[in-house]
C-alpha cells in the first residue's frame, strides 16, 4: 500500500512538472492592441499580461513586426508591473507602408526573451 502511494506521488509530480516549467517559461502575452492612424504614422496601444515578479523577471518590451519579420517599432518597458496586470502602454510614430495591411505585435520578458501570445492586427490605412 505504501509503495503504491509512493509511486502515485512520484507520477503526480512528474505529470505536474512540465506544466510548471511551461508556466514559468511563458513570455509576455499580447492580450489587446488598438491601432490609430495619426497623420502619416500610427499609434499602438498594446496591453500585455506577464507574470512579473520584480526587477529580475518582468515584461521588458513589445514590438510591431511587418512583412518578412521587419521590426517597425519597439516599445521598451523600463520597470516591472507586478501589481498592474494586465497593463497597457503606447508607442507613437510607427511608420507603415500603405501596402502593409496587417502587422504582428509580440511581447518579451527580461528573463525568457520573446515568447507568449502574439496578436495579428489590421492596419487602418
Amino acid at each position: 500500500m505504501i509503495k503504491r502511494l509512493f509511486i502515485l506521488g512520484i507520477l503526480s509530480f512528474l505529470v505536474a512538472l512540465p506544466t510548471s516549467w511551461t508556466a514559468m517559461a511563458a513570455g509576455a502575452d499580447v492580450v489587446d492592441v488598438k491601432v490609430t492612424k495619426q497623420g502619416e504614422t500610427f499609434r499602438f496601444d498594446v496591453t500585455l499580461k506577464h507574470a512579473d515578479t520584480g526587477w529580475k523577471h518582468y515584461a521588458n518590451k513589445w514590438d510591431v513586426v511587418g512583412p518578412g519579420g521587419k521590426v517597425l517599432g519597439t516599445r521598451v518597458l523600463h520597470h516591472p508591473h507586478v501589481n498592474e496586470q494586465p497593463f497597457t502602454r503606447s508607442l507613437s510614430g510607427v511608420k507603415i507602408l500603405a501596402e502593409v495591411r496587417e502587422v504582428t505585435v509580440r511581447g518579451y520578458g527580461s528573463k525568457h526573451g520573446l515568447g507568449g501570445k502574439t496578436m495579428q492586427v489590421p492596419i487602418p490605412h
